[in-house]
């Protein structure tokens, strides 16, 4: 194996386990916060353009509530971080006290899986 390549695990408590620091990609470190960002800006724009103002007067506004509902989407990235480890960690304790349930893998091939093809031709 190389160094890349995936790890397979050989009990259900290593699939829990994070042995490898993967970098997290961008998109998933600043994918919330400038969603929410970019929604509170549009928010100005359409409330500008419903009140028939124009449309990027205010320009407070728009810096307020970008920085806004980014900070909001920063929030809710991080409570969702928090709820998933929780979630994790309920799952490895669970795993932990009850081994039985949890019997280790047996690695199959692909060849033990499928059948022999017959073809049926008409």
């Amino acid at each position: 194996m190389s160094a890349n390549s995936p790890r397979v695990a050989k009990t259900p408590l290593e699939l829990l386990e994070n042995v490898t620091t993967i970098e997290k990609p961008l998109l998933t470190i600043y994918g919330s916060p400038i969603c929410c960002g970019i929604i509170g800006f549009l928010g100005v724009l359409i409330a500008n353009w419903a009140t028939r103002r124009p449309v990027m007067s205010g320009i407070q506004k728009h810096i307020i509530a970008t920085v806004g509902m980014a900070g909001v989407g920063k929030v809710l990235d991080d409570y969702r971080t928090q709820n998933l480890a929780e979630r994790d960690a309920v799952f490895r304790h669970y795993i932990q006290l009850h081994p039985e349930d949890f019997p280790p893998y047996e690695r199959v091939k692909y060849k033990d899986v499928l059948e022999k093809w017959y073809p049926i031709r008409t």
